[in-house]
């Protein structure tokens, strides 16, 4: 089995956290444990967020953790203070409502079928246009189509520690060209730029500089990806949602 950690520190302008907006008649963190219970793979679920948050849902999840610091400061905490480091934790974001058990079931079955210790899942922008038209993501052009990342991460807790720490220092990178290329690579970055970069060579390339074993899961449930990140967000999933 898995535990789950929700990703629930975000709060909008007056300090209220943006996972207790209402989507019809529940809070929007309230469909993502909803599908994480109903995806039949989840031992026990946690969420990282503000004391508010917690005293809305604390009834209705295996534990609390108080958020403080940068996303990867989250993680790395919430991970110790989880102390489970013999199975897999699914990290996921509280703004993903229209996320279906059966969504986050196959994720995790494909994850554990390769025996990875790193799992994201990438989708298809065709599927996305077919299902959503609508919607407005951001994509990347690799040589095998046009892809959106989503919103969760299979990940072993031994290895999230290092992961954490090098992925911050990509991030403190993605605006300074010469050193993000001494770190990829000039011909990394290159290939990237001009969509010609296959998804294998990514995973080459993260698998090596992390020291793991990851993979890229294309899944064809596009929910997993359609987040809630402004108002015209909330009309289109009151559209969808059932």
């Amino acid at each position: 089995m898995v535990n789950a950690l929700i990703l629930a520190g975000d709060e909008d302008s007056n300090g209220q956290p943006k996972a207790l907006l209402k989507i019809k008649s529940m809070y929007m963190i309230e469909y993502v444990i909803k599908a994480l219970r109903e995806s039949g793979v989840i031992s026990k679920i946690y969420v990282t967020g503000n004391e508010a948050l917690n005293e809305k849902i604390s009834d209705i999840v295996d534990g609390f953790i108080k958020s403080n610091g940068s996303i990867m400061n989250n993680i790395r905490n919430s991970i110790k203070q989880i102390g489970d480091y013999n199975n897999p934790i699914l990290i996921c974001t509280s703004d993903i409502p229209m996320v279906k058990g059966e969504a986050i079931r196959d994720f995790v079955k494909r994850c554990e079928e390769m025996g990875l210790d790193v799992g994201y899942p990438i989708i298809d922008k065709r599927l996305n246009d077919d299902k959503y038209p609508e919607v407005k993501r951001t994509y990347v052009k690799m040589k095998e189509g046009v892809y959106t990342g989503g919103n969760i991460v299979y990940i072993n807790p031994k290895v999230a520690e290092n992961c954490t720490k090098k992925a911050e220092q990509l991030i403190e990178y993605r605006k300074k060209p010469l050193k993000m290329g001494q770190v990829l690579g000039f011909s990394f970055l290159l290939r990237l730029a001009f969509g010609i970069l296959p998804v294998k060579d990514v995973e080459k390339k993260i698998c090596s500089m992390f020291q793991v074993k990851g993979a890229a899961i294309a899944t064809p449930y596009p929910e997993i990806g359609n987040d809630v990140d402004k108002e015209a967000d909330i009309d289109f999933v009151n559209k969808y949602i059932s």
